[in-house]
């Protein structure tokens, strides 16, 4: 069973998102919470297993609850809920830990998929709305010197690096370069150990950040 906690300021939000998790046999929602400060209180007391966080509320935001609950409880998974798409706070909250992104409006099916992926450890993003939300963010941005992590990859590791931010699938990666997919796999655990990311989200961010690629690309 997968203990979920609900964080939204509006009770009606979080009674509909009780009701669609619920009604699945393997979810369960342990608790709800209305700010980040009760959200970060109820994550230390009942350790669920994904945390569905809104990022815009009073007091303390889910951006920052989102780092304290990550810093603090590395078990509990932050899946990042906003009502806009391209939205600054939604890159700052995958910095700070999210797991991953869906916007409010998403549907039932994929709010529930969301948090079945973001439990197995695999990033809710979808790959090309990924992209275009950090693209959007960063497009005025000056890059920053690439980080010293990267001169330790290999010419291959690079090269999927690139690809997993142009939003490409391992699957899709694979495809691409004539190799298997757990070909591909392998290089995508390495090069993420190597940049100390967890999952593609944060490799993206980098990825942007070293100008490897740049918005429209």
């Amino acid at each position: 069973m997968i203990k979920v906690l609900l964080v939204d300021d509006h009770a009606l939000v979080r009674t509909g998102f009780r009701l669609m998790l619920d009604a699945q046999p393997d979810l369960s929602v342990v608790g709800e919470a209305a700010d980040g400060g009760q959200a970060v209180e109820l994550s230390r007391r009942l350790r669920p297993d994904v945390v569905l966080m809104d990022l815009h509320m009073p007091d303390m935001d889910g951006v920052r609850a989102t780092e304290l609950i990550t810093a603090e409880l590395p078990g509990v998974r932050v899946l990042a809920l906003s009502t806009f798409d391209l939205d600054e706070n939604v890159v700052a909250a995958l910095r700070a830990g999210a797991d991953g992104f869906l916007p409010k409006d998403v549907s039932p099916e994929e709010l529930i998929e969301g948090v079945r992926v973001v439990h197995r450890g695999e990033s809710a993003v979808a790959p090309r709305l990924l992209t275009r939300l950090i693209g959007t963010y960063v497009r005025a941005t000056p890059p920053r010197p690439a980080p010293t992590t990267l001169a330790g990859l290999t010419d291959r590791e690079r090269e999927i690096l690139v690809l997993i931010a142009r939003g490409r699938s391992n699957a899709e990666i694979a495809e691409g370069l004539a190799v298997s997919p757990s070909t591909v796999k392998n290089h995508v655990t390495s090069l993420f150990a190597k940049l100390g990311v967890r999952d593609r989200a944060q490799a993206v961010i980098i990825a942007y950040e070293a100008a490897l690629i740049r918005p429209g690309e």
